[in-house]
């Protein structure tokens, strides 16, 4: 009978861990079986682990979704001249896109295709907001901690004792306890590295062991710790650069943290130069479209009348065939290029859309955005020794890279003072109870625990060091070098940096006066070409020249004409190129950057936490740190660089006026009566006085517009 008991045991044992090893998901893949030709019931389990489902989100509407579900049909070969236009300035289309909402648009990298590459105003704030590496995270390191535990325990232990020796009635045949434990700490660590903590722990012990005075007992300690690192992890500077318990190579500390959230903000600020730098772009785009499709439009009304002109004297038999057959075919040359003015991918249509992207507004609303801002043409000049120095001084990268050298240094010093063994003096202090009660008002011996500790006949201490490191700190060693190596790499690229800002703005500089050198000569060839159209017309009306010469002329002069656009354009983008190379794109657009507002509990927490701080009466006599940085700086702000010149600026005397190319007596000018649908703006004979370091001229009226983006 044991031993059938003892197989059916066995057995038992062995299905248990036969069905233990099936619960595996591959011994589920080994039985698993498909179902049946007559299994007709559905499984529970689904039979796809990948199926495409639409997410359930909320979302909230905004100006941009109500302008891409308020697009209208957009427009294709429309006349332009049908729909209603709204004249839209410069500074105004500037100011609707840097307000426009919370993502700075670009013309480059689509927000579809990436996403994460899109700069938004929330960039900077997700940076101070970081629970790993904000301000915010690296102060925590320093706040208070509490801990905590409460516990209860039964045991009932069965002892190996003879219950027929003697040994019994000493010790139980088992062992039952009820216990409990209660642990609190609480700890704050300074920026000098040290550590205070202070410590409570109770313990009930119930047991059932023979010769106790009480049955049941309290017995507990109050406890406070000081830990000081001597060496490693000492002083304010380590700490406020990795943080108390950091790693070797690890830096996460506060001034880590806020160089961090600096170069965040100079990101931003790259992405707001960005933003104005693109809305310009898209608005003289625009602006080149127009005046490129009335070329087009006054070449193809030309040669209509020419192509009607030669049907008319072919009816009649003074014509031929082949010379209509040319001004037929050059008509419809130039309806090719009014169509693609109008919707090709440099269109009118296309363009416009463009800068409606910009500005936040749906691709059509039955409106033509027209652009009201005349270009400039006048000739600027820049000094050049205060445009280099602005340029090394203010660009957003120039900054930005200097504020990652700062970053190095500071994890250079920070990896030098770690190259030390761990050597902590600790200091501990301890008062002792033991008592029937934990709390009690009799003055018997042991009446209560917490009366015995506040006697104080029970006090322990215990003072001493420690000491611990690597032999050879080959580690700490390597940190340094890394360091150093961070630092060597970040200075040769500010070095490589400024470099190429030089050699950019020199590019920009000699742009400009070559925009400006090819508007004039654009303008005198469009001039010239004007009168040898009108020359050639009359000579071929008189039969003396054939109509080729006609045809060609009539293309030169809308050649010339939209080259000299194109020129005027140019030179307007070629000034914003020299603002942006010389970091005054801000200044010049009139763009403000600060940062937005904070909720109202967060002012009313700063105001009542600032009633606890007084100024310090005596400032020079407290040891700081060495500052981060110099002090705010303002990237809009208009004006000559404060950095010191290496060598003086010659003064800037007036330029001598230059002379536009004359032309003939008797060449028809652009202000001349038969000439007047041309409506351009001339270049004066007499250029105006150098401007020197100019910014934007504001239309009227908007004298005091400014525009002010918030991150």
């Amino acid at each position: 009978m044991a031993r059938l008991k003892t197989r059916t045991q066995k057995f038992l044992a062995a299905a248990l861990m036969a069905a233990s090893g099936c619960a595996l998901p591959g011994c589920i893949a080994n039985w698993k079986l498909p179902p049946g030709p007559r299994d007709t019931t559905k499984s529970y389990y689904d039979t796809v682990a990948t199926r495409i489902e639409y997410p359930d989100v909320k979302t909230l509407s905004n100006e941009a979704s109500a302008a891409a579900n308020s697009t209208a049909q957009p427009l294709t070969l429309e006349d332009p001249s049908q729909l209603p236009s709204w004249e839209l300035t410069l500074e105004q289309a500037v100011q609707m896109a840097i307000g426009q909402g919370p993502v700075l648009r670009t013309l480059g990298v689509s927000v579809v295709d990436a996403p994460n590459a899109t700069s938004t105003i929330y960039d900077p704030a997700l940076v101070e907001a970081n629970p790993l590496g904000g301000v915010e995270a690296a102060l925590s390191d320093f706040d208070a901690q509490f801990a905590g535990q409460l516990f209860w325990q039964k045991n009932d232990q069965p002892q190996n004792v003879d219950p027929t020796g003697a040994v019994a009635f000493f010790r139980p045949l088992a062992f039952q306890q009820t216990l409990a434990n209660y642990n609190t700490e609480l700890s704050k660590t300074t920026a000098t590295g040290a550590t205070f903590t202070a410590r409570h722990n109770v313990i009930y012990d119930r047991p059932n062991s023979p010769g106790r005075f009480f049955s049941s007992d309290f017995a507990g300690f109050f406890e406070g710790e000081y830990r000081q690192p001597l060496m490693q992890g000492r002083g304010t500077e380590f700490n406020r650069i990795a943080g108390p318990n950091s790693q070797i190579g690890v830096y996460n500390g506060v001034l880590i943290a806020r160089v961090n959230n600096d170069i965040s903000l100079t990101d931003f600020e790259a992405a707001v130069i960005q933003t104005a730098y693109d809305v310009e772009q898209a608005y003289w785009e625009l602006y080149f479209a127009y005046r490129n499709l009335e070329a087009q439009l006054r070449g193809r009304e030309a040669a209509l009348q020419t192509f009607q002109y030669q049907e008319l004297r072919l009816n009649v038999g003074a014509g031929r065939s082949d010379e209509e057959a040319q001004a037929r075919s050059q008509y419809y040359q130039f309806q090719v290029q009014v169509e693609n003015g109008l919707a090709g991918e440099a269109g009118l249509y296309k363009l416009e859309q463009s800068l409606r992207y910009m500005l936040g507004l749906p691709a059509a609303d039955g409106r033509l955005i027209k652009p009201a801002t005349d270009p400039h043409d006048a000739r600027v000049v820049f000094d050049w020794n205060t445009i280099l120095n602005e340029g090394l001084e203010r660009r957003v990268e120039i900054r930005r890279q200097k504020w990652n050298i700062k970053k190095r240094e500071l994890e250079l010093t920070a990896a030098r003072l770690n190259k030390k063994p761990r050597l902590d003096f600790l200091g501990q202090y301890r008062w002792r109870g033991l008592g029937d009660h934990l709390i009690g008002d009799d003055d018997t011996y042991l009446d209560s625990m917490y009366g015995e500790i506040a006697g104080g006949d029970f006090q322990e201490w215990q003072a001493g060091l420690e000491l611990a490191f690597p032999v050879g700190l080959r580690r700490a060693a390597v940190a340094i070098s890394h360091a150093q190596l961070n630092l060597s790499r970040e200075r040769a690229l500010m070095n490589e940096t400024e470099l190429r800002i030089s050699h950019d703005l020199a590019d920009a500089s000699r742009d400009v006066q070559r925009q400006y050198q090819l508007l004039k000569t654009n303008f005198n060839r469009w001039v010239a070409d004007r009168r040898q159209l009108e020359v050639l017309r009359e000579r071929y009306r008189r039969g003396a020249d054939n109509i080729n010469f006609l045809l060609q002329a009539q293309r030169q002069v809308i050649s010339s004409e939209s080259d000299y656009y194109a020129t005027l354009v140019s030179y307007n983008l070629a000034m914003r190129d020299l603002h942006r190379q010389k970091g005054t794109l801000l200044a010049y657009n009139h763009i403000h950057m600060s940062e937005g507002g904070w909720h109202s509990p967060a002012y009313r927490e700063a105001c009542e936490q600032g009633r606890f701080f007084r100024p310090c009466p005596h400032p020079d006599a407290i040891e700081a740190p060495c500052p981060v940085s110099r002090g705010p700086f303002d990237p809009s702000a208009p004006g000559v660089s404060s950095m010191p010149v290496t060598e003086a600026a010659p003064a800037m005397a007036p330029e001598a006026p230059t002379p536009v190319i004359s032309t003939p007596p008797d060449m028809p000018t652009l202000d001349s009566p038969s000439n007047a649908q041309a409506s351009i703006a001339p270049i004066p004979a007499t250029l105006p006085q150098a401007i020197r370091s100019p910014t934007r001229l504001p239309n009227p009226g908007s004298q005091n517009m400014i525009q002010q983006v918030s991150y």
